[in-house]
């Protein structure tokens, strides 16, 4: 359980870094047109740049989110108020994505496979990481 735990931790997080830093500091043309299969260069300029301006800021707090999990990894599977955040962080991003479905209805199968693979992990990495912080906890 602990490599599956970690395969699902490290993908995740790995994941959150290279796309944060991609999306906040890469070519969004690019990012769009993978992601959303569009160009923002066809929307006016005001909604553009702050569309753009939006983006790039959410994807480098994605980016520092991934940068605390690996700097923080021994405490989010060791001690109980680092692995609270961590999962509760998780889940808001699986909850949103599902809520997201519901409202607005069912993305693309990237987008799709991003939700079950994280609600997997999330899940996985429940499992495995509760058990380790209860067993630190009694010693």
């Amino acid at each position: 359980m602990k490599q599956v735990s970690y395969f699902f931790f490290y993908g995740y997080v790995g994941m959150l870094v290279l796309a944060g830093f991609w999306g906040a500091f890469g070519n969004i043309n690019v990012d769009f047109q993978i992601l959303f299969n569009m160009s923002p260069q066809i929307l006016p300029e005001p909604e553009r740049i702050n569309l753009i301006s939006q983006y790039r800021f959410l994807r480098a707090i994605e980016m520092g989110f991934g940068l605390f999990a690996v700097i923080f990894a021994k405490n989010i599977f060791s001690e109980k108020k680092f692995n609270i955040l961590f999962l509760c962080i998780m889940a808001s991003g699986v909850l949103a994505r599902i809520v997201s479905i519901v409202i607005e209805g069912v993305p693309s199968r990237l987008l799709v496979f991003f939700l079950v693979y994280e609600l997997i992990g999330l899940g996985v990495i429940y499992i495995y990481s509760r058990k380790q912080v209860y067993q630190n906890a009694g010693n």
